[in-house]
């Protein structure tokens, strides 16, 4: 236990001497690997896990899955969709920043990425918003927010990345995620008609949109839904597996592009290259963690924690409130997909150790507290002072200033954490979908 804690320590101490996470995970978790057994062992564990990830097949479903989301992004989609949620809700007060929500709903369900979700309709929504008055605060907060469900609403990156970790079945974690994605939706609209009711000004009404053209614009968005159901569809009847299911999403969204007539030699190049480079440091990140990982099961902490928190006689729930609260804490630090590969490990035999007073057997509450760790990564995207999607706002809106996209995204946080606590309290939230499969 001393010295996973004393691996912490040093790893914090890196990080905040701006060191890249990856790198200081990597470095930490080597070093006392060595320290522990030897020091031959542990460039051989190095060679293995970069190895391993490397050549694994599972994990070839994370680059097919970003290609989908870049083709996609190519292709226009982003901005049907947000033209068909703007035609029912634009009309509305505050309608344009619930449009811009449910658009990106809809966008995180071809594309699995917050980053890319808030970056791309950051260029779609903001134009119209500040057309008709919108306050910068509600409209960059809306569209951060709303970037967060990418790595919730399947197919998510994050989701493949954490069934891989803990052996859980993917299509269930998948199906898992589509009602909180829902409710987050939910929450999200009645965040901004919150502000709305204190604040009128900060999103009047915009143009309200003809019956006829409404329709027009919903049929406009057949892509996305076509697209939805042969990936996610095929997946939960089984007719292929989620890296099938990659490989079938990347292939139509090619085919999106192609049919719209927006693909040339030069685009398909940068996609390519995106798509490597996004790859790329999502393998080295992983790797690092992997290699963390290994130094702290190695020290026993995960067990000797789960032994420490039954000998305390205390309601499991009360436990998972207590990791909630860490999670949040370190989400203020840590870049979300590095906090999720840190604190996994250390957390997953504890949960097991909790499930049978959770009321759940090992595989659902695997699947329960996968959702609730996106769910708080999510959060972690959009408080500060490390809200990744705040600071890809401000590189495409540098126009808007980083303290007013905080301001904007403060009711949303405060609506995820009210989610959390509901996910959390109601397993069956995230369970009765997998049930059915």
């Amino acid at each position: 236990m001393l010295a996973a804690a004393l691996g912490f320590a040093v790893l914090l101490v890196l990080v905040f001497l701006r060191l890249p996470i990856a790198f200081a995970m990597a470095l930490v978790g080597a070093v006392g690997y060595a320290i522990l057994i030897d020091w031959p062992p542990a460039f051989s564990l190095i060679a293995q896990i970069a190895r391993d990830t490397a050549e694994s097949y599972a994990l070839s479903v994370v680059p097919l899955f970003i290609l989908m989301g870049n083709f996609v992004s190519r292709a226009g989609l982003s901005e049907q969709l947000y033209t068909a949620s703007n035609a029912f809700l634009g009309h509305r007060r505050g309608g344009l920043a619930m449009a811009t929500i449910v658009a990106c709903g809809g966008f995180s369900a071809i594309c699995g990425s917050s980053l890319a979700t808030a970056a791309t309709m950051a260029k779609v929504a903001m134009p119209s918003m500040r057309r008709f008055g919108y306050a910068d605060s509600i409209a960059t907060g809306s569209i951060a927010a709303g970037g967060t469900l990418g790595i919730l609403i399947p197919p998510s990156v994050v989701l493949v990345i954490y069934g891989l970790i803990t052996q859980s079945d993917v299509s269930k974690l998948f199906a898992a995620g589509i009602l909180p994605g829902i409710v987050g939706i939910l929450f999200y609209v009645g965040a901004v008609q919150f502000m709305i009711r204190l604040k009128p000004e900060l999103g009047p009404p915009g143009e309200r949109t003809a019956w006829p053209e409404r329709w027009r614009a919903l049929r406009d968005v057949w892509g996305v839904v076509v697209l939805f159901v042969v990936v996610i569809g095929g997946i939960y009847v089984g007719a292929f597996t989620p890296t099938e299911a990659a490989g079938i999403g990347a292939f139509g969204a090619l085919l999106f592009t192609l049919f719209k007539r927006v693909l040339d030699r030069r685009m398909l190049f940068r996609v390519l290259a995106e798509t490597g480079v996004t790859t790329s440091m999502l393998f080295v990140v992983l790797i690092g963690a992997l290699i963390f990982a290994n130094f702290i099961n190695e020290t026993g902490m995960p067990n000797q924690l789960a032994e420490f928190v039954r000998s305390l006689a205390i309601e499991p729930i009360f436990v998972i409130f207590g990791i909630m609260v860490i999670y949040i804490l370190l989400g203020c630090v840590f870049e979300s997909l590095s906090m999720l590969l840190l604190t996994v490990p250390v957390f997953v035999p504890l949960i097991v150790a909790l499930a049978d007073g959770l009321g759940m057997t090992k595989p659902e509450v695997l699947i329960w507290f996968g959702i609730v760790v996106v769910v708080v990564t999510e959060i972690s995207l959009i408080t500060p002072p490390v809200g990744l999607n705040v600071y890809v706002l401000r590189g495409v809106l540098p126009d808007v200033s980083t303290g007013t996209i905080f301001a904007g995204v403060t009711p949303f946080w405060c609506a995820d954490i009210l989610r959390l606590t509901l996910i959390v309290l109601v397993p069956p939230l995230s369970l009765f979908v997998p049930s059915l499969l």
